[in-house]
């Protein structure tokens, strides 16, 4: 089978959303299928194909994290899609690639899917003042809305994506299917002592403490501050626990000074941005991974810290209440006071039964991999293909085009 991928961005650029990605494309591939990634990044000027990823020309937008936001019409992006021949076409965003991909689709009658794998109520403020919130999270709905109306089935890591689908007042059923995580990179044997003891050196840490880690891209739909309030109410330097608060992002700097005036700078350090491939050491000189986000869907940075064996202390969160199961993956806490008990069980735990719960933790993902993910994708495709067979692809798709080609085209220039 001959699958099409439509993402942003795609390597070397680094997200949850790269990395599902990436991890469906080896998963895919390992299983004796045909991928090409279609994506954006204007490191080349214009379209190229490279090692089967079209990278596709566009402008640096600085307000999402500096990828390239590609334009959705593109006669030599359809010249290159035209020659691969998808069977299937997958996609992974929805602004210009995406938009691309969903023509380009519903154009040639090709089964189309489509991941949801960000809740964008979460981001509107990214765009729009805050008086204005309302009214750009009533038009974005209308505009991701379409996509899931004319694809032929959706997926998506958490329940949360169901609850977004079911706020748009759309009758349609999302596929849950985790998120993937790379299990050997991250396996406890994987990561030399050399390699932990300098990470360890670097960030100035006690060999006796108790890390408590949180990895991820410091935007505010993450929480860190929530945590933070949390930390500061729940731990004293006596404890002997640190938290890292491991990332970049536009909420950084508003997170240090948080730190600095609650008073816990002695105990909570910002290492900043740690590349993808170096995070595994930092992971393995950790005791548990903490996060109180309550917009992530299935959090990879997070899946990773499980397959080092990181119990996970999770915020209270209904729709993502699966991901933690209390004393075999992690613990759960509702405020600041249920945090400082769950932190004190686990260091009152005996060694062996801190490693046992390492294990369990290690077990509860031990069934995401690459390969598992494509499988689940492929009982998907499959569907997708059938629905396909019995709708009105033309006639949906010449509506589609003539509401938002006239919209879209006062956004985007057309490509020359």
């Amino acid at each position: 089978m001959r699958i099409a991928l439509f993402a942003e961005t795609y390597l070397p650029n680094i997200s949850g959303v790269v990395t599902h990605v990436h991890a469906l494309r080896v998963g895919l591939e390992r299983l004796g299928h045909e991928v090409l990634v279609v994506c954006g990044d204007n490191s080349y000027g214009q379209h190229v194909l490279k090692d089967n990823v079209l990278y596709c020309p566009g402008f640096v937008s600085q307000k999402f994290y500096g990828y390239t936001l590609s334009t959705p019409w593109s006669r030599e992006r359809a010249r290159y899609i035209n020659e691969f021949k998808p069977d299937i076409v997958h996609l992974h965003t929805e602004f210009g690639i995406g938009f691309f991909g969903m023509h380009w689709a519903m154009q040639h009658n090709v089964p189309l899917v489509y991941t949801l794998h960000t809740m964008y109520d979460d981001y509107v403020y990214y765009i729009a003042p805050k008086p204005f919130i309302p009214a750009a999270r009533s038009l974005s709905h209308q505009f991701f809305g379409r996509y899931i109306k004319n694809c032929d089935a959706i997926t998506g890591p958490s329940l949360k994506c169901q609850e977004y689908v079911d706020a748009l007042g759309l009758s349609r059923h999302v596929h849950i299917i985790p998120n993937p995580v790379e299990l050997d990179k991250f396996a406890p044997g994987a990561v030399s002592p050399a390699a932990v003891a300098a990470a360890r050196q670097q960030l100035a840490l006690p060999e006796d403490c108790t890390c408590v880690l949180f990895v991820g891209r410091l935007g505010r739909e993450k929480s860190c501050d929530v945590l933070l309030d949390c930390w500061a109410k729940a731990v004293s330097p006596a404890d002997n626990l640190r938290l890292l608060i491991i990332g970049d992002g536009p909420a950084r700097p508003e997170l240090m000074q948080q730190a600095q005036a609650l008073g816990i700078t002695d105990t909570v350090s910002f290492p900043g941005k740690v590349m993808h491939d170096d995070i595994p050491p930092y992971l393995a000189l950790g005791s548990l991974y903490a996060t109180a986000s309550l917009s992530d869907t299935n959090s990879i940075s997070m899946l990773e810290g499980m397959a080092s064996g990181l119990p996970v202390l999770q915020l209270y969160d209904p729709l993502n209440g699966d991901q933690v199961t209390e004393g075999v993956n992690g613990f759960v806490f509702r405020d600041a006071a249920e945090l400082k008990q769950k932190l004190a069980a686990y260091q009152a735990m005996p060694t062996e039964e801190k490693q046992r719960l390492a294990e369990s933790t290690r077990q509860s993902v031990a069934k995401k991999g690459y390969e598992a993910l494509a499988e689940n994708l492929l009982a998907v495709y499959a569907e997708a293909a059938e629905h396909k067979k019995n709708s009105d692809t033309p006639r949906l798709y010449l509506k589609l085009r003539r509401g938002l080609k006239h919209a879209v085209g006062k956004i985007y220039k057309r490509p020359r």
